[in-house]
């Protein structure tokens, strides 16, 4: 007997590239997540390690966006990575509101002893869907994130009554 669901049309024209996008994140992650196991690291942390090493010190909003990572959740993240030395938080000299954060000793070596694998990791994945598509991924993904910056239109909304209260989700 055929079910319901799989005698209604699809409703929406689109493929679900949100989710698309989540699962080709979690296949590639699959690749590093023995190397961060290994050095004991969390997804978070290993993104707020590549992204200060690669600019420097940054504030911590700068961090939450870089890294997609919310605020709440980047405040208890940086506390425990300074509390375990690999970073470093200092209040701003010129604005005492402001903290800046940057690789401490400990941090900067625990790059430098996980870039070899990870270039290695890299050198796998390329290796296996080819230098092309690897590019191709790379480029397209940069075009996609340069042409959302300049941010196209939403879809109009029709009106609707005052909205019910969500039950039971996050918002």
């Amino acid at each position: 007997m055929e079910n319901a669901d799989n005698r209604k049309k699809n409703r929406i024209a689109y493929r679900n590239l949100p989710q698309l996008l989540l699962k080709a994140r979690d296949r590639l992650m699959s690749h590093f997540r023995p190397i961060l196991n290994q050095f004991g690291l969390t997804e978070q942390q290993w993104r707020i390690l590549r992204v200060l090493d690669e600019h420097g010190q940054l504030e911590p909003w700068e961090l939450c966006e870089m890294c997609q990572i919310l605020s709440p959740s980047m405040a208890g993240v940086l506390a425990r990575m300074e509390e375990t030395g690999l970073v470093h938080r200092a209040r701003m000299a010129e604005d005492q509101r402001r903290v800046i954060v940057r690789l401490a000793p400990k941090g900067d070596q625990l790059l430098t002893e996980m870039a070899p694998l990870i270039d290695a990791q890299y050198l796998q994945i390329e290796s296996a869907y080819g230098k092309r598509v690897f590019d191709d991924l790379f480029k397209a993904l940069e075009d996609f994130l340069d042409a959302d910056s300049k941010r196209s239109p939403q879809a109009d909304l029709p009106a609707r009554a005052k909205a019910e209260p969500r039950k039971g989700g996050r918002r």
